[in-house]
């Protein structure tokens, strides 16, 4: 299992604070606006900054950053940004160039989580009965961004289609922590009459490891996750996770962008909330209009005593003992709005699984009305509904014939979205089944397209992971700079061949 530690604290004059959400002997502490403990300052990620321009980055752009001693993590097209590592005198300068839009601090982000015990939630909200129904979100892709996913689990390994790790930079996003196995054990564990089963146990799970093994992470690498979500057809985003501090502009029009998109993204409320229940308090990024805030009920329908409160709570989901997968073929209960949120997110699943539209107004519509009725502060417009969203009715028909069972599926992925002269680009290819199944002994075939056509191929055999790496040093003089593209290919006996397809930029 990998181990990665996030460096975290930069004291900075324009601190934001942080929702801290760990466990300690069973129960939680609690931390942020309104809460009850002793309060937690806000971190940002060591000296990293998120660099918004006023058009979408190029190699000026980049040079510019690297010009003012910056080392750059991602360049983003979700939204015209970059995130880099720089110095507070180096981001102060780089905000006074009239092609920079903001300089803003790349805030920290925690899981939302609180731990008891018991299973309960996925039938309280109907889900038994939309799988009776034949509604399951047979093939809604589902991207979990969180701590990511073990994807040998015997309730996952059936569902799960891929992911990338942005923590170690590599397609490896294997979970270290075991928040994110639980939240994907709820959306969609797979109905085999052993151990749990998910709202949506056909959806296709797709893992962005965002969070390390203790729980942090960056809104730098949130954002690169919601662009690889766009990149690749993710359907539904999973957001367990948060801050109470506002991490900026440049993080909203990422969520914005990506819901313009198509994009549906479920977000815990948070667990800072008190017993009486009258702040306004719900984290980043369930805040924002773009994504559904979930808050989190017990077993009789009654807001937990830790959920968040406030005008942009919007549905409610079963989130105390919430009994789930979590990493080494195991399950465990847990609590908090992290739990909440995959019901309502596995909802989603089964809604557009069957054809509906409008899916997020649809939610709204149908959820059972709790507390003060209408929309409320605890409650939003209510507990998520299952069976009255799908409307009761027989599953929409199939539009149309899924893969056939001998098809292999390719994914393509390099270990950064952009290298400079000189730098070794690290590209993975993956061939699994239709049902997400790694497959070994996969022939492959490379062939990398440089900016100026030149090409360059190599072919290699997957390994027992199915997964086969192929690197090449770059060289300007002989590649040129701008868009590279890589296809790959794969085949094998018994199989229908598949391709893959992937980019990244020469500086």
């Amino acid at each position: 299992m990998k181990r990665c530690l996030l460096r975290r604290g930069l004291a900075l004059s324009a601190v934001l604070s942080l929702v801290l959400l760990l466990n300690a002997c069973g129960s939680s502490l609690e931390a942020g606006p309104g809460g009850s403990s002793a309060a937690t300052r806000s971190a940002v990620v060591h000296g990293s900054y998120l660099i918004a321009f006023r058009s979408p980055p190029g190699a000026a752009a980049e040079a510019l950053v690297r010009g003012q001693g910056g080392k750059i993590r991602y360049t983003y097209h979700l939204v015209p940004a970059i995130a880099a590592e720089l110095s507070a005198t180096a981001a102060a300068a780089l905000a006074d160039n009239p092609t920079v839009k903001s300089v803003e601090p790349d805030l920290a982000v925690q899981a939302a989580d609180a731990e008891l015990d018991s299973s309960w939630g996925v039938k309280r909200i109907g889900g038994g009965t939309a799988h009776d129904s034949g509604f399951k979100g047979t093939g809604v892709k589902v991207g979990v961004i969180d701590t990511g996913i073990d994807y040998n689990h015997p309730d996952l390994a059936a569902n799960y289609a891929g992911g990338y790790d942005f923590v170690n930079n590599d397609a490896d996003p294997f979970d270290d922590n075991s928040h994110g196995t639980h939240v994907s054990g709820t959306i969609a564990a797979v109905q085999n009459a052993t151990g749990v089963v998910g709202v949506a146990p056909e959806a296709r799970l797709y893992a962005l490891k965002v969070l390390a093994a203790n729980g942090s992470g960056s809104y730098s690498a949130v954002i690169a996750a919601l662009q690889w979500c766009v990149d690749n057809g993710v359907q539904v985003t999973n957001n367990s996770y948060g801050s109470s501090g506002d991490p900026g502009s440049t993080v909203k029009a990422a969520f914005d962008n990506a819901a313009a998109a198509g994009v549906i993204h479920v977000a815990a409320a948070g667990n800072s909330g008190t017993s009486a229940g009258t702040e306004d308090n719900v984290i980043y990024p369930a805040r924002y209009a773009s994504a559904i805030a979930v808050a989190a009920t017990d077993s009789t329908d009654t807001r937990a005593y830790f959920s968040c409160t406030g005008a942009d709570v919007e549905l409610a989901a079963p989130g105390v003992s919430i009994r789930s997968t979590v990493p080494g073929g195991g399950y465990a209960s847990y609590s908090g709005t992290s739990m909440a949120t995959p019901h309502v997110a596995g909802t989603v699943a089964l809604c557009l699984g069957a054809g509906k539209t409008d899916v997020r107004d649809l939610l709204d519509a149908t959820a059972t009305d709790l507390g003060t009725a209408g929309r409320d502060t605890w409650y939003g417009y209510g507990l998520v509904n299952c069976m009255g969203a799908l409307g009761g009715s027989a599953p929409a028909p199939d539009p149309g014939p899924a893969p056939p069972p001998g098809s292999l599926l390719v994914t393509v992925t390099t270990d950064q979205a952009s290298y400079s002269n000189g730098a070794t680009v690290k590209m993975t290819v993956k061939v699994t089944d239709a049902h997400g199944q790694s497959l070994g002994g996969a022939a492959a075939n490379l062939v990398l397209t440089a900016p100026n056509g030149s090409t360059w191929s190599a072919t290699g055999t997957t390994g027992t992971g199915g997964a086969v790496v192929f690197t090449r040093k770059l060289n300007t003089k002989r590649d040129g700079r701008g868009s590279a593209n890589v296809q790959a290919g794969a085949s094998l006996t018994a199989y229908t061949p598949g391709t893959g397809t992937a980019s990244f930029t020469i500086a």
